[in-house]
C-alpha cells in the first residue's frame, strides 16, 4: 500500500512539474531574469507549493501518517552556515542550468545529453556535500 501511494504521489508530482513548466529550462531562467524578460508565472507554482505546505506543517503535530511511520520534524528556524551554503549552491545550479532535482529527473526522458550531464553533475555535488559540510563545520568551530 505504501509503495502504491508513493508511486501515485511521485507521478502526480512529476505531472505537476511538467504542466507548470518547471521542466522547461527557458521558463525557469525567465523567472530568474528579473531585470530582463521576466516571466512571473512560476510565482503561482511556488505559491501552489508553499501555501499547502504551510497549512500541512500546522496540522502535523499530534498526528501520524495514514500508512505508518512518522512525519519528519519541523525544520529548524535558525539560519546556519550549512543552510546558507546549501541554498547558495542550489540557487547557482538552478540559475545556471534552469533545473533542480525533481525536474532534472523528469527531463532525463527528453533532455538529451545535456539533461544526463546535469544529472551527473548534480549527483557528484550530492556526494561531495557531506564532505563540504564537515569541512565547513570544522572551519566554523575554529572561528
Amino acid at each position: 500500500m505504501r509503495a502504491m501511494i508513493s508511486f501515485l504521489a511521485g507521478g502526480l508530482f512529476g505531472a505537476g512539474l511538467f504542466v507548470s513548466g518547471m521542466t522547461d529550462t527557458t521558463k525557469v531562467q525567465g523567472w530568474l531574469d528579473v531585470f530582463g524578460d521576466w516571466d512571473p508565472t512560476l510565482a503561482f507554482v511556488m505559491g501552489g507549493a508553499i501555501i499547502p505546505m504551510f497549512i500541512a506543517w500546522r496540522l502535523v503535530p499530534g498526528r501520524a501518517p495514514l500508512v505508518g511511520g512518522e512525519f519528519p520534524d519541523l525544520p529548524r528556524p535558525e539560519l546556519d552556515h550549512r543552510l546558507i551554503t546549501g541554498s547558495v549552491m542550489f540557487g547557482m545550479g538552478w540559475g545556471l542550468a534552469g533545473l533542480c532535482p525533481g525536474p532534472a529527473i523528469a527531463s532525463l526522458s527528453y533532455g538529451g545529453w545535456q539533461g544526463a550531464l546535469f544529472m551527473v553533475a548534480m549527483l557528484a555535488g550530492m556526494l561531495a556535500a557531506p564532505r563540504v559540510a564537515t569541512a565547513l563545520d570544522h572551519m566554523a568551530a575554529k572561528a
